[in-house]
């Protein structure tokens, strides 16, 4: 019977299509969340590229997720030359947000911790405090990177690896000037908006696995969306006979 789930004492079986809808927006916005986690920052274009929807529809998930609160539209960072027009907008995770996806539940405490420590023993306490955190971090991270070798951009590969095992969410990439390792997430932002020594811990710690000095460009901690370090080119060795500058006074 065509009807039967109208008539009465029949239970309809089909869902009803609002709370599919929902449903289904709920779904999307929750693989939006984790792509941003993930990316620090991207634009509309590239969110929906990798997540199969159409201009429209990620543009409308977005609206919802700004109308919500949970994400905001930035200017695109363009470093170096750019093409004509306006950079394309960049969205990225407020930080009640990543709140909510539960990377912060101890912030308070060790934000407390950290506090006692500066009033205690002054910022070298601190300093020394972030220095030790770190320390089991670059073993673990060393003891993964025993076959990268000895390339610095080979390395920032290798560590990139053993920081997304640890949770950060890492990539490495090679640019124009040298390499870049991203972080895409940070364990610590909230504490170390206030500790930057934590970041700057943990820099030393890149530079003594990559094996060379590096230059911090963003932190999560301030603001960015992403942690960058810059790894820069290293300068080849002359070959052949030593050049030698003879200074002449007239």
């Amino acid at each position: 019977m065509k009807n039967a789930a109208a008539l009465p004492g029949h239970e309809s079986a089909t869902v009803p299509v609002a709370g599919a809808a929902a449903s289904t927006d709920l779904s999307t916005r929750d693989r939006v969340t984790q792509l941003l986690l993930e990316r620090g920052s991207t634009t509309a274009a590239q969110l929906g590229s990798a997540l199969g929807l159409s201009p429209a529809a990620i543009r409308r998930h977005l609206d919802a997720m700004l109308a919500d609160g949970d994400v905001e539209a930035r200017e695109q960072v363009v470093r170096g030359s750019r093409g004509r027009g306006r950079p394309a907008k960049v969205f990225v995770l407020t930080e009640a947000a990543r709140v909510r996806c539960g990377t912060h539940h101890y912030d308070n405490i060790a934000t407390a911790a950290l506090r006692w420590i500066a009033r205690t023993g002054g910022s070298r306490a601190v300093e020394a405090f972030a220095a030790e955190q770190v320390t089991a971090l670059e073993e673990r991270c060393r003891a993964a990177m025993e076959d990268a070798g000895d390339e610095p951009l080979a390395r920032a590969e290798a560590l990139a690896g053993a920081l997304t095992a640890e949770g950060y969410a890492a990539n490495a990439s090679t640019i124009a000037s040298g390499g870049q390792l991203c972080q895409h997430h940070c364990p610590v932002a909230h504490v170390a908006a206030e500790f930057p020594q934590l970041c700057e811990a943990e820099t030393a710690v890149i530079s003594r696995l990559v094996g060379t000095h590096v230059q911090r460009l963003a932190t999560i901690a301030h603001g960015d969306g992403v942690c960058t370090t810059h790894i820069p080119t290293q300068p080849r060795a002359q070959s052949g006979n030593t050049v030698t500058t003879v200074r002449t006074d007239r």
